[in-house]
Order: C-alpha cells, then sequence, then structure tokens
C-alpha cells in the first residue's frame, strides 16, 4: 500500500481555491496522477483529522511554453477539490 503522504502533495493557494474554502468548506489539493477519489479521501481524513464528505478530481494538462527559440511544456498534474462535513474546519496557515 503507498504511503497517505505520496497521495496528497500539497495544498494549492489560488483566488478560486480561497472562495471555495470560504463559500462551501471546501478546499484544493494537488494529488498523485495516478491517484482516485478513495485514496485521496483516506489519506485527507487521516493526515488532517478531518471528515470528508465528497471528493471531485481534476486532470489539468501542461501548458506549452516558449522561451525564445526553444517550446516546452510544462509538466501534466491532477487536482482535487475536497468538501468538507458541516462542521468541520481545516485552515493550512495556521495548522489543524
Amino acid at each position: 500500500m503507498r504511503s497517505l503522504y505520496s497521495i496528497i502533495k500539497k495544498p494549492l493557494f489560488t483566488e478560486k481555491g480561497s472562495n471555495l474554502k470560504e463559500s462551501q468548506n471546501k478546499i484544493l489539493v494537488e494529488v498523485a496522477k495516478d491517484s482516485n477519489k478513495l485514496e485521496v479521501r483516506k489519506a485527507v481524513e487521516e493526515i488532517f483529522k478531518v471528515k470528508v464528505e465528497k471528493v471531485a478530481t481534476i486532470n489539468a494538462e501542461g501548458k506549452w511554453k516558449r522561451h525564445g527559440k526553444s517550446i516546452g511544456r510544462r509538466s501534466d498534474r491532477k487536482k482535487a477539490i475536497v468538501t468538507l462535513k458541516k462542521g468541520e474546519k481545516l485552515d493550512f496557515i495556521e495548522g489543524s
């Protein structure tokens, strides 16, 4: 079995993520590309000690970028929007 810490890579601090957290009690995290919703749910519940209601995953393809003459591609990544149950709170800045 994989480590829980290899499934959850890092929290994503974006404007959209902040709005989701404040208005709908959802958190936005980057997860391993080969992880599924059940693994993400279990990892979030055990690492952060909160109850998860729902998990939605998004596969984001890397964009093509130019640096002068050369063309490169950013790496693909997978994001998860985790909905917490009512009464649960998770704050990455202050700790849980």
